[in-house]
């Protein structure tokens, strides 16, 4: 399938498990309904021994197989063939399954089983069901699966999927994603080119295997004994789909020689195909004009624009065809008042252009990792925009900017987020890459990770406690960047319980049994004014009696932790975001008891993060400072002693225990 732009991308091919819902229609068209054999190529699979790495799987890929046939326009029609065993109680939900598109055809679709005792069955019309694709979140689709469950599907059965189908007639590149969470044994691709036309390939997370020509200008690449991609026990790791091995080729103008110049003739393509829909009208005109009037400087000017855009476009999604990867004109988004990412970025590109402002068409995924330098594709779930930044504007405020390979300066910025304020970017986009579609110009970038100072919170607590361990106290929050866009979203989607319930929740996960008095919010319209939370709290036996002593935990609310354990580490670390986060709590202690014991200090300073805390007493207060700052997003694997040891601090100092002794 090709691009999908504005919406997520499921993480998995091979044989999707899908739970039918009641409105799942039946579907006979390309199916054959007169019994036929299973078909040698399967037979010969199924005499695949099961081998020992896959014994612990639900079960394994014995064989796998596409063959793309591209005619002399580029339109490909796609045969797929899939022979899989199910090997435990779980894999019995695995199914054969088909997407399409209105622009594309299923010419058959068939699947059989063979059952343990080696008695074949093979799926009738009442056992396909059409269904709408459920793991994409848009509002009007014409996206769908047609789903084959043939009989007899249980342990020691092998399933077997074979369909043929016409490709959408303008994307011209075949994603091979050659793992799965499934061992796979043995899975070939061939392409099939008409005389004369090129083909280029590239590999994400695996060495470049060569194809073999098997006919003139018909290539074929096969793969033997590849692992299950299993993440289930690993904690802060990148999306399943950035760590997935998988290869591109290109037969269209993309297939050209060169790593650059196959970036730079995606984005001439995605240039090409939205050239006429960032064109401005005379209401669109007038509109800006009257926005930016007075504006003293380029920030001011920006600023009013993308607000605008944030704030006045419903996000919506209409896919149908093409429309799944082309915006509509600029002038149908601004009347109709809604549009998904890639309208959106259009308007945007059309008024700033009316402000006399350049910008262009960034295709990303907001899965860190899944866009790789050196895969160039079309592949995607988003589209953002890059502004161009004049050379005399040096904006503090204009934090995620990156440098092209030309010298200009690009502002990355996300129009669909409409709670992150311009010179900002969420942090799941951080760290990532798109492709910069500037015509001759484009190329892949990567996205800014941010300082910092762009994002986090600090946090000031006032409490009391008393003899019997009850405390007492109001907290005040004051969120920044994208954590307090975060919470602008949050409150977007909920009412006042929920908003208590929630709360109320998340404070209880470092105080048990807390109840909260009151809370209020503080939401100014400004996107680059933070956001506040001021609430009130009492938690019974907060502290806890040992003797004539008293145990109280300084650090009252607020959790840095994130997940890890000891086992070696071969994947990527994910720090989710940087920022700066700072907490100040004071404790005044019941009457007749002084401090006793404090934890002691704690200093790590390493160079993608560092913490600091301190426990302090005076007179009949405790008091609790400390200060927490990570300036990247990932790690590499290699530096997992060093992610341990971090962690490891911060959760021993959240742990750490103060003691009073009553006198």
């Amino acid at each position: 399938m090709g691009i999908r732009l504005g919406i997520p991308i499921g993480s998995q091919r091979v044989l999707v498990a899908l739970v039918f819902s009641a409105a799942a229609i039946p579907s006979s068209a390309g199916i054959f309904t007169k019994n036929q054999p299973v078909p040698d190529w399967a037979i010969e699979a199924n005499k695949t021994h099961t081998p020992d790495y896959a014994k612990d799987a639900p079960s394994v890929l014995l064989y796998e197989e596409f063959v793309e046939t591209v005619d002399a326009n580029g339109r490909a029609v796609e045969r797929h063939r899939k022979v899989l065993r199910i090997l435990k109680p779980q894999g019995r939900k695995q199914v054969c399954d088909v997407s399409y598109d209105v622009d594309e055809k299923i010419n058959y679709f068939r699947a059989w089983t063979i059952g343990a005792d080696e008695h074949q069955y093979m799926a009738q019309d009442t056992d396909f069901a059409e269904v709408g694709d459920t793991s994409i979140p848009i509002m009007l689709s014409t996206e769908k699966m047609r789903v084959g469950i043939p009989p007899a599907i249980d342990v020691g059965a092998t399933l077997v999927c074979e369909s043929e189908e016409l490709l959408k007639p303008y994307f011209r590149e075949k994603l091979w994603e050659i793992q799965d969470s499934a061992p796979i044994v043995f899975q070939a691709l061939e392409v099939d080119l008409p005389p004369g036309r090129a083909h280029s390939q590239s590999w994400h997370d695996f060495k470049a295997v060569p194809a073999v020509e098997v006919a003139p200008n018909h290539w074929r690449w096969e793969l033997r004994d590849m692992p299950a991609l299993d993440l289930r026990d690993i904690p802060s790791r990148p999306e399943w789909v950035a760590l997935a091995a998988r290869m591109s080729v290109q037969w269209g103008d993309a297939a050209v020689a060169g790593t650059d110049q196959e970036w730079r003739a995606i984005g001439e393509w995605f240039t090409s195909l939205e050239a006429d829909r960032p064109i401005t009208t005379p209401e669109i005109t007038a509109y800006v004009q009257t926005l930016i009037a007075g504006a003293p400087d380029f920030y001011t000017r920006l600023d009013r624009i993308t607000d605008a855009v944030q704030k006045n476009i419903r996000y919506f999604v209409v896919m149908r065809g093409i429309g799944g990867h082309q915006a509509n004109h600029a002038g149908d988004i601004f009347r109709n008042r809604y549009g998904d990412c890639k309208d959106k970025t259009t308007l945007l590109i059309t008024m700033l252009h009316v402000a006399g402002i350049d910008a262009f068409y960034v295709p990303v995924d907001d899965r860190r990792g899944f866009v790789d330098p050196n895969d160039p594709s079309m592949f995607g779930d988003h589209m953002i925009t890059a502004i161009e930044i004049p050379a005399d504007v040096n904006d503090p405020r204009l934090m995620a900017i990156v440098k092209g390979n030309d010298g200009k300066r690009y502002l990355i910025f996300d129009p669909t987020d409409e709670r992150t304020p311009v010179g900002n970017l969420r942090s799941d986009l951080q760290g990532s890459y798109g492709t910069l579609a500037a015509g001759p110009a484009s190329q892949v970038i990567e996205l800014p990770v941010l300082p910092p100072e762009a994002n986090g919170n600090a946090r000031k607590g006032d409490f009391k406690l008393a003899a019997d361990g009850t405390l007492t106290g109001q907290v005040d929050v004051v969120h920044s960047g994208p954590e307090g866009a975060e919470v602008r979203l949050a409150l977007k989607g909920s009412d006042e319980e929920e908003r208590r319930e929630s709360l109320e929740t998340a404070i209880a996960h470092d105080v048990p049994g807390v109840v909260l008095d009151s809370f209020q919010y503080l939401q100014p319209t400004e996107l680059d004014k933070p956001l506040e939370v001021h609430y009130k709290l009492t938690a019974s036996q907060y502290a806890h009696q040992a003797g004539t002593l008293l145990l109280v935990r300084p650090r009252v609310v607020g959790s840095h932790a994130i997940p890890f354990n000891d086992k070696p580490r071969t994947v990527p670390i994910n720090l989710n975001a940087t920022g700066h986060w700072h907490d100040s709590f004071d404790i005044t202690l019941p009457p007749g008891y002084a401090v006793d014991e404090t934890p002691d200090p704690v200093n790590l300073d390493l160079d993608f993060a560092s913490y600091h805390s301190n426990i302090t007493a005076k007179g009949d207060q405790l008091h609790y400072e400390r200060e927490f700052v990570v300036r990247q997003v990932e790690l590499p694997a290699a530096r997992a002693a060093d992610f341990r040891k971090l962690e490891s601090t911060i959760l021993k100092d959240e742990k750490g225990t103060a003691v009073l002794k009553k006198q």
